[in-house]
């Protein structure tokens, strides 16, 4: 399917679990939400991808980049 603009959603886990927890994992609520808002208005998700990324120095975060066509 061809779409004619994009639009690209990049959501992380907290920092404050990250450093406390050692990992919190994604929002999926938050997530959820936002796919939710934008699939109202006639966005679709075209592609998803996970990445882990590196905070303060001692702990690695991870981060969904989430794009959108219509």
């Amino acid at each position: 399917m061809a779409y004619t603009e994009y639009k690209v959603i990049y959501v992380t886990e907290g920092g404050c679990g990250t450093i406390l927890l050692g990992s919190s994992g994604l929002p999926i609520q938050k997530i959820e939400a936002e796919l939710n808002d934008h699939a109202a208005e006639g966005w679709q998700l075209v592609f998803q991808a996970i990445e882990n990324k590196r905070f303060l120095l001692f702990w690695t975060r991870e981060a969904a980049i989430i794009t959108l066509g219509r």
